[in-house]
């Protein structure tokens, strides 16, 4: 059956299957095993088959689930990844491992030829990388990793050597980003939000013009259907977007006919710039850890906030919505859960966080009504599709934002319910990359390196005494208190990040 049928085919109304029997086997060791699979002997792969080298932000999601089971491979995650970083500060989304032949994925190092193209910004040469960055969570990763086990850290010297490069990562991002003039950073593709295929970028993307079909083969099809995939069409003006982004050596700011001054994608991202801001907030207690003063990094977290709203809140959809530089500089009118996360910031106004809260609640979303995990995108959007890549499946790194957010908030139960759905899921469908945000059906590669490791941070922070009930319905149960392991309460307010 076409795409455009099974989706009219679909029915109107839909059951909810997130309460499947729980298994006799622990998460918690399922959960590990995935991320011992999954690791290269410096780093974790997303997935082994479509994924095989290391991610920028999947590898702080990785590391934020890892430090339960071995802080000191948590911490080698991310220092592995930052030996990846460029002298002009970015963190490339794409640390390619030597080994992994290049047909296994596309765009490969020879795509991108960071050693040679990226040389002006500082691109290492020992070392191939993508040229472009995701979104910025490894300061929150960095503390959270450092909290695990404060001794081991401290011996180690991580902090120490990690915030240098944490800050020199920021100010790329501050200064070289800062495209629209008004503080936040602006991403120049859409694979740096990394959220790829969302309907938000449709309308900066329709001014680019593809790259011939001929002129390159995606190995995602090997690996994965073509009606869950970005079209071929999209796929082009994504490699149209990086290949001219290469060509003019990977320049920034202003200015330059293909640096991103002068890029035809130029977009602030509400939950690019959350995590962001979230992760200055991270940088402080890092700093104060280090003895020195934090003050200076909370000012500019509160500052980034108030750009946040001033630039991208929308009263009328009550949430953030995205900004098109290159589109009149206007906002986009579409509904992601790009602009639900930032219900993370604890500085947000307490009568915008409220709003967000009902509009995860409403029918765009309908978070504990027709859904259990958030969609990635509408509900009610005309570009919706259940289980199209970032086009409304739910994903469990989003949801796992946005029960921290819900917490933050004093949203307890709404998170509550959220951190059991979260775990049920990943539980049922074998750590899937995403799953339809209907019938829990899962979606993609299995044994997905974020979902695990997300999975495995759930399991280690307590859930409240109601949520506990209802979790240990048989001792063999997945997230019993057997298996959450001891919990350091002074952790807590470290793990708000």
């Amino acid at each position: 059956m076409e795409r455009t049928a099974q989706l009219t085919a679909r029915p109107t109304t839909y059951g909810v299957a997130y309460d499947p029997p729980v298994t006799t086997t622990s998460l918690h060791a399922r959960a590990a095993r995935v991320l011992e699979a999954n690791w290269t002997g410096g780093s974790t792969v997303p997935s082994r088959n479509l994924y095989p080298h290391q991610w920028s932000w999947d590898s702080a999601f990785i590391a934020i689930g890892l430090r339960h089971v071995s802080p000191l491979r948590a911490q080698t995650e991310l220092e592995t990844l930052f030996a990846g970083q460029w002298a002009d500060g970015r963190v490339p989304h794409i640390v390619f491992n030597p080994s992994v032949p290049l047909d296994a994925y596309f765009p490969s190092p020879d795509f991108w030829r960071s050693s040679t193209a990226g040389r002006p910004a500082g691109a290492p040469r020992t070392v191939q990388t993508s040229g472009i960055v995701q979104p910025p969570v490894h300061a929150l990763a960095a503390w959270l990793v450092h909290r695990a086990d404060p001794a081991l850290s401290r011996t180690r010297g991580f902090l120490a050597r990690m915030y240098p490069r944490l800050a020199a990562w920021h100010r790329y991002l501050l200064h070289r980003r800062d495209l629209g003039g008004a503080g936040l950073a602006c991403v120049v593709h859409p694979w740096e939000q990394g959220m790829d295929n969302s309907p938000c970028w449709d309308a900066p993307l329709a001014r680019i013009t593809p790259a011939p079909a001929r002129s390159f083969r995606r190995a995602d099809l090997d690996h994965g259907a073509a009606e869950d995939r970005p079209t071929d069409l999209d796929y082009g003006r994504y490699v149209r977007l990086a290949a001219d982004y290469r060509d003019g050596g990977y320049r920034d700011g202003p200015g330059g006919e293909h640096g991103a001054g002068g890029a035809e994608f130029a977009v602030e991202d509400p939950a690019f710039n959350a995590l962001l801001i979230t992760s200055e907030h991270a940088l402080a207690r890092i700093a104060e850890e280090l003895g020195a003063a934090g003050s200076a990094r909370r000012a500019r977290a509160e500052r980034l906030t108030e750009a946040l709203v001033a630039r991208l809140w929308d009263a009328e959809a009550g949430m953030f919505l995205c900004r098109d530089l290159r589109g009149g500089d206007a906002l986009v009118p579409e509904r992601g859960v790009c602009g639900l996360i930032p219900l993370l910031l604890p500085d947000l106004p307490h009568d915008i966080a409220a709003a967000l809260v009902r509009t995860l609640r409403g029918p765009h979303f309908s978070l504990g009504d027709r859904t259990r995990l958030v969609p990635s995108y509408d509900l009610l959007g005309e570009a919706f599709d259940p289980h199209r890549y970032w086009r409304g499946p739910a994903w469990f790194n989003t949801n796992w934002l946005l029960e921290r957010g819900l917490r933050a908030h004093g949203e307890t139960a709404a998170a509550d319910a959220l951190r059991t759905a979260l775990l049920r899921l990943a539980d049922a469908t074998d750590f899937a990359e995403y799953v339809d945000p209907y019938t829990g059906e899962p979606c993609g590669a299995s044994g997905f390196g974020w979902t695990a490791a997300l999975a495995l941070d759930l399991c280690h922070r307590p859930p409240a005494p109601h949520e506990r009930q209802k979790l240990n319905k048989s001792p063999q149960n997945d997230v019993s208190a057997a298996d959450t392991g001891t919990f350091d309460r002074s952790d807590r307010g470290g793990d708000r990040g």
